[in-house]
């Protein structure tokens, strides 16, 4: 009986690194969802910094469109002085555009 059990055992040992690889994959693909999963919740989740930043950058934009804005009204003002009519018209939309952004940057502390 016992040379009948030793080709059985040798056979096992043989499969031994074989299935440690399917153990090893069978386990990447049962820990594969929990994975995905965080990366998922982690993307979707904005920190409180990320959202500071994208709020900075935003507020910079608007900030910088109202400098841009205020320079191109002065020109068309001064334009419109020298008697340009089509400059006027101009002036009046920048300052409209102006009067829509200001209301949304933030004011300096007194």
């Amino acid at each position: 009986m016992m040379p009948r059990k030793m080709p059985f055992a040798l056979l096992a040992l043989a499969a031994a690194p074989m299935l440690s690889a399917c153990i090893s994959t069978v386990a990447k693909v049962a820990t594969a969802p929990v994975r995905v999963a965080g990366k998922g919740v982690d993307m979707m989740t904005t920190s409180q910094s990320e959202a500071d930043e994208k709020r900075g950058r935003e507020v910079r934009r608007r900030e910088e469109r109202l400098g841009e804005l205020q320079r191109q009204y002065d020109r068309h003002m001064r334009e419109c002085n020298d008697g340009d009519d089509r400059s006027c018209l101009k002036a009046r939309d920048d300052y409209t555009e102006i009067q829509q952004i200001l209301p949304t940057v933030p004011r300096e502390p007194r």
